[in-house]
């Protein structure tokens, strides 16, 4: 099984209106859960069957789901209970050293920082504050490179004959009687990986794990997590395909 955590401040960084509206593809499950999902799949190996979940909004400042909980099962009988909450509360950093997500090292004193900055801006300030931080804007640019990798969250998978722990610095393996640690060493570049394998696809060098498939069968299980949430019930993403597939 795996179990996977996120806790951060994502809905009170500046969002663009549609960032904020489900039926635009705002809120949590489209922007963050995506990516909690394909680190579990991508570790299991299995296609999913079913997303059984609970997603909610808890502050009406923020009009999207804002947090969930989800157990996914896989076809071979693995299993994955993700959580996540943007509500800026908890700060699961904590739990991986102090590391924030782009692998830079986190000042824990900065509590509350999001929710602050949030409070002196106006609606059109907090768009213009989003379209800052957008890709290729030169003030994002990072003046050094990040010390560790890139995470997204805390992250366990619990396998036969031990616990591995997944962290920015390496890997823990709990074994029967005794722990170890494989370090990695840091990232040359930000995110190299994933460039390779996109200029490998173009190039025909290799065949990218992320295809066009992949992506849809990981919007599929986001699909069934906010449907499982609202009828109260396990979905099966493969089927929301299928019933996608037959409309005109």
């Amino acid at each position: 099984m795996v179990t996977a955590l996120n806790f951060t401040d994502f809905m009170f960084r500046p969002r663009r209106p549609e960032e904020l509206d489900s039926a635009r593809g705002g809120g949590v499950v489209y922007s963050q859960a995506a990516h909690q999902i394909d680190v579990v799949r991508r570790l299991v190996g299995q296609p999913v069957s079913s997303v059984r979940a609970v997603a909610a909004n808890w502050d009406s400042s923020r009009p999207s789901e804002g947090a969930y909980t989800a157990l996914v099962t896989f076809e071979a009988g693995a299993a994955a209970s993700l959580t996540y909450s943007g509500y800026a509360h908890y700060d699961s950093d904590e739990l991986v050293g102090w590391i924030a997500e782009l692998g830079y090292d986190k000042d824990p004193d900065r509590y509350g920082e999001a929710r602050k900055r949030l409070a002196t801006l106006s609606s059109q300030d907090e768009i213009e504050a989003k379209l800052k931080r957008t890709y290729g804007v030169p003030a994002v640019a990072a003046d050094t490179p990040a010390p560790h990798h890139e995470h997204f969250g805390f992250i366990i998978v619990s396998c036969d004959r031990a616990d591995l722990k997944l962290s920015p610095k390496g890997l823990s393996i709990y074994g029967d009687t005794e722990r170890d640690f494989q370090p990695i060493e840091p990232p040359a570049l930000p995110r190299k990986e994933v460039i390779d394998e996109f200029v490998g696809g173009c190039l025909g060098i290799r065949r990218p794990i992320h295809d066009g498939r992949w992506g849809l069968d990981t919007m599929a299980c986001c699909v069934a997590l906010l449907e499982s949430s609202r009828r109260n019930t396990d979905v099966a993403p493969n089927q929301l395909l299928d019933t996608l597939s037959e409309k005109p």
